[in-house]
C-alpha cells in the first residue's frame, strides 16, 4: 500500500514584506517623472515697480466691472458713464483707439465681482488690440 504524503496547506495571507519598497519606488518614480504646466494663468507683463509716469486724463479709458457682470465705461476725466455688456468692450475700445493711439485701458473690478467677469473684460480688451492695460481692484 502506498503511503500518501500530506499536502501542505496553502497560506491565505499575502506577503507584505516588500510592499513598502514597491510603494516607495512608485512614489519616487511619479514624483520624478511628473511635469507641471507652468503656463497657467493670465500672461500679463507688468512694468517695473519703480516706473511711475504721469498720464493725461484724456489718454485713459476706464472699464469698471460690476458684481453682476455689467461694465461701466468712463472716458478719461469725464463724469459720463456708459453701462454695457462685456461683449461690447472690444468694439468700444477699437473705436477709441482709432481716435487716440496713446490710450490706456484701465480695468477696475468691484471687490464683490466674480473673477470670470474680469477675465471676460480682459479678453475683450486684448481682442481689441490694446497694448497698454492697467488692472486694479476698486476700493470700497
Amino acid at each position: 500500500m502506498a503511503i500518501m504524503k500530506r499536502k501542505q496547506k496553502v497560506s491565505d495571507e499575502i506577503p507584505t514584506s516588500s510592499m513598502a519598497d514597491i510603494a516607495f519606488l512608485l512614489l519616487v518614480f511619479f514624483l520624478t517623472t511628473t511635469v507641471f504646466n507652468e503656463e497657467r494663468g493670465l500672461p500679463i507683463v507688468l512694468p517695473e515697480q519703480s516706473e511711475e509716469v504721469d498720464v493725461s486724463g484724456r489718454n485713459l479709458i476706464f472699464f469698471i466691472v460690476q458684481p453682476d457682470g455689467r461694465v461701466v465705461v468712463r472716458r478719461g476725466e469725464s463724469e459720463q458713464e456708459q453701462v454695457v455688456a462685456h461683449t461690447q468692450v472690444a468694439n468700444i475700445l477699437r473705436t477709441e483707439l482709432a481716435g487716440n493711439a496713446n490710450l490706456i485701458a484701465a480695468i477696475q473690478t468691484h471687490p464683490d465681482a466674480a473673477y470670470r467677469h474680469m477675465v471676460n473684460v480682459l479678453d475683450e480688451v486684448k481682442l481689441s488690440g490694446a497694448e497698454r492695460i492697467s488692472l486694479q481692484e476698486m476700493e470700497n
